[in-house]
């Protein structure tokens, strides 16, 4: 698989094409930081959108990598995404850019999204492998450290994949872009940066934080 993102006609940036990548790498780097995705499908002819927790293999069997999503298997929109497209959005807010004129204002922030057809995953090496990588997404190691799934929770658990093929990454940076006469005007203007913070661990029980845990808050 290439190493860049092809455009597509779905995929092509029409503004800002300047704040556009074709490195891969940037694609797989965005799925992994963000904890949530949005997915949008079409369900019963009307379009829906809503998050979904996810994980990425980009080793995965599909073209380019593969996105994994997974739910109840009483969820409609899970029920009703394989064999249709479906297009699934990763936002990263790294600042909120606060210009001279609120024409001007702006975020920071990296983004991707993926367009692909979603297909049930019914092997069960395949299906439990993307459940330990969505375990390990939100906590990475987590899933080494749990019981195996039992045959209860997996019959209750539909796991789909996507193809990371299809996608296009944007990103913006820097400070505000304000006009001339506005810079001359004298209003303040700045960057104000934005990060996930972890607060205090909330333990269930007594006993030290583990490993895989302690290493998680270290993140953020």
């Amino acid at each position: 698989m290439s190493k860049t993102l092809s455009s597509t006609q779905r995929t092509r940036l029409t503004r800002h094409r300047e704040r556009g990548s074709e490195d891969r790498s940037d694609l797989y780097a965005i799925i992994a930081e963000a904890l949530v995705c949005h997915v949008g499908i079409v369900r019963d002819g009307e379009p829906v959108v809503l998050p979904a927790i996810h994980a990425a293999d980009p080793d995965g069997p599909d073209e380019g990598g593969t996105l994994y999503l997974h739910g109840s298997v009483a969820a409609p929109w899970l029920l009703q995404a394989p064999g249709q497209t479906v297009c699934a959005t990763f936002t990263l807010v790294d600042a909120v850019v606060l210009a001279r004129a609120a024409f001007s204002h702006s975020m920071n922030y990296r983004s991707a999204v993926v367009y692909g057809a979603a297909r049930r995953v019914e092997d069960p090496a395949e299906r439990d492998h993307a459940l330990r990588l969505i375990v390990d997404h939100v906590v990475p190691g987590r899933s080494a450290t749990l019981r195996a799934n039992t045959r209860k929770e997996l019959v209750a658990t539909t796991v789909i994949a996507v193809a990371l093929a299809e996608a296009s990454v944007k990103a913006r940076t820097g400070g505000p872009k304000d006009e001339p006469e506005d810079l001359a005007a004298g209003t303040w203007a700045g960057v104000v940066p934005l990060t996930v913070r972890a607060g205090a661990v909330e333990p269930d029980q007594d006993g030290p934080i583990p490993d895989d845990v302690r290493h998680r808050l270290a993140d953020w």
